[in-house]
């Protein structure tokens, strides 16, 4: 059976802009583009010509995509042609393939916000979309406010769509604008549109999430005819987010009954770089991954429960929906103190480390696993500190080198200008197999006042100079850096954990404890340096 063609339209560097305290600059909108583009994303919307500096540079110089590049912009005025609309021009000269023109559709939005008569708001869909159409552009019209304008007056808001569809609009984008709509009302009013005329290869859906249900919502509409599904990488969006395709795209591809119906630009060869897209977005926008999101978050096929090991090692679909790969994600066994042989088996033979059911070096590791989180320690999120414990248990961790000493100082001055300043340096002393070597870091606050902090130091002084090892830890970056306080007070053992990631797209997280803050973290950077080591081969 040949199966019908879904669309993806991306909104990410449009409405994803518009999240609190999101701003994208020029270089982050290439970066993002790209990753969409070699996604299979069909059509990505830049932003708005003209609205801002950043939006009309990127669409001067965006890079050149298969997807279809859409520019955004609203109809046309009341009172001026669409020819000698400027705000229009400045939409039409960003000079895209499609051009996604926004206008209202609710009788109460025209009367109210736009202060013009329902006549006159018609004619301006009609005439802005035969504009778009006469210069050979494909034109998407946004029905904002379309399902509440529906609910409120049916008639009203079907002449709006069919105005658009009239004059030539390839899409016309059904919006849940205000994300107030459920998913029964969402499939009855499009199965309404498409008896009233307008077919569903025109139709897209356009969700957000403020109840929850934005990805719910867009899975009724395909249900129900629609074709074109617009969305935001992680959902991001204004208020509480748009729908995520990150979450739709592997529905549509591995659930039924949509695997066998439908097909889209994301193909099943593509599918496994979903993970890293979704997290490259996090890296651009300084945010850590959300750890329960589905298919693509680090807990996504996480297994505590012993109960939950023990079958996984049997056969992993027992508690997993899909292949955690064909998203590019990896199943995760975490250690704690509740967890049995079972747990542990599977997170050694993640590892690569098969130990056999009752061998005494099982025992070993789980006692010390218990110990260590008896001291704070917490090996739940910390995988890579978990697994040198276990390699240690069963002497299998070499020795790459000895840390001698270290040293840290942050001092709070006046400078010369009479500035306040914070500077942190660090001086680390190891051994390693050609001999002792010391290396120091200072910022020297060419542009700013303040630096850091000690932490920053100790890594950067840490990494810089490890003999025989330089190379293996040139790739890593911190990503995350977590403080927990254990047993409260100024005096309280401190836990942090910190992620890292490389060029090879490994993620990794380790632990360090201690009184003392800097101590922890020092420790928590030991783990990471000698995990990332020993994944490279290091001996």
């Amino acid at each position: 059976m040949t199966k019908e063609r879904l669309y993806l339209f991306d909104t990410t560097l449009r409405d994803g802009q518009q999240t609190h305290g999101v701003q994208f600059s020029f270089p982050d909108k290439v970066a993002i583009a790209r990753t969409l583009d070699d996604l299979g994303i069909d059509y990505i919307e830049g932003g708005w010509p003209g609205a801002n500096p950043t939006d009309s540079s990127f669409f001067a110089e965006r890079p050149k995509t298969r997807a279809t590049f859409t520019a955004f912009g609203m109809t046309k005025r009341a009172g001026r042609s669409a020819e000698n609309d400027d705000v229009l021009a400045g939409v039409i000269n960003a000079d895209t393939p499609a051009v996604c023109l926004v206008g209202k559709t609710h009788d109460f939005h025209v009367t109210t916000a736009l202060g013009i008569t329902l006549d006159e708001n018609v004619e301006n869909i009609r005439a802005s979309v035969a504009h778009l159409v006469a210069l050979g552009r494909e034109a998407l019209f946004d029905a904002e406010h379309f399902f509440d304008g529906y609910k409120a007056n049916a008639p009203y808001a079907l002449e709006c769509l069919k105005a658009a569809y009239d004059a030539g609009a390839r899409w016309i984008v059904l919006c849940d604008t205000n994300g107030g709509t459920l998913p029964g009302e969402v499939a009855k009013i499009v199965g309404e549109v498409i008896a009233a005329g307008l077919p569903g290869d025109h139709l897209g859906i356009h969700t957000h999430d403020d109840t929850g249900n934005a990805v719910a919502n867009t899975l009724a509409a395909v249900d129900a005819g629609a074709r074109q599904i617009q969305g935001t990488l992680n959902g991001l969006g204004e208020r509480c987010g748009n729908a995520n395709l990150v979450t739709l795209i592997p529905t549509l591809l591995l659930k039924e009954p949509y695997a066998s119906l439908y097909e889209t630009g994301v193909s099943a060869a593509k599918l496994p770089g979903l993970t890293r897209a979704s997290r490259a977005l996090d890296d651009i926008l300084n945010r850590v991954p959300l750890r329960s999101a589905p298919y693509v978050g680090a807990s996504a096929f996480a297994h505590k429960a012993g109960l939950h090991a023990s079958a996984i090692l049997k056969d992993p679909t027992t508690y997993e929906h899909i292949d955690p790969a064909s998203v590019g994600n990896a199943r995760i066994v975490p250690m704690s103190n509740q967890a049995g042989q079972s747990n542990l088996r599977a997170r050694l033979s993640d590892m690569g480390l098969e130990v056999e059911k009752g061998d005494p070096a099982l025992a070993a590791i789980l006692d010390e696993v218990k110990r260590k989180e008896g001291e704070g320690y917490s090996y739940d999120s910390a995988q890579a500190s978990f697994e040198l414990l276990a390699r240690r248990e069963l002497g299998l961790a070499p020795k790459l080198f000895d840390v001698e000493r270290y040293r840290v100082i942050s001092e709070r001055r006046r400078n010369a200008k009479g500035q306040i300043v914070v500077e942190s340096e660090a001086v680390v002393t190891i051994s390693t197999r050609e001999g002792a070597r010391t290396s120091y870091y200072k910022n020297d606050h060419a542009s700013d006042m303040m630096d850091d902090g000690p932490v920053n130091a100790l890594w950067q002084a840490l990494k810089s100079d490890l003999g025989p090892f330089q190379d293996g830890v040139a790739d890593m970056r911190l990503t995350d850096f977590q403080v927990r306080i254990t047993n409260g007070g100024t005096e309280a053992v401190t836990r942090v954990i910190i992620d890292f990631q490389d060029d090879a797209g490994r993620d990794w997280s380790t632990v360090g404890v201690s009184a003392n803050i800097v101590d922890a973290s020092f420790g928590a950077l030991l783990d990471a340096i000698n995990w990332k080591l020993i994944q490279g081969g290091a001996v």
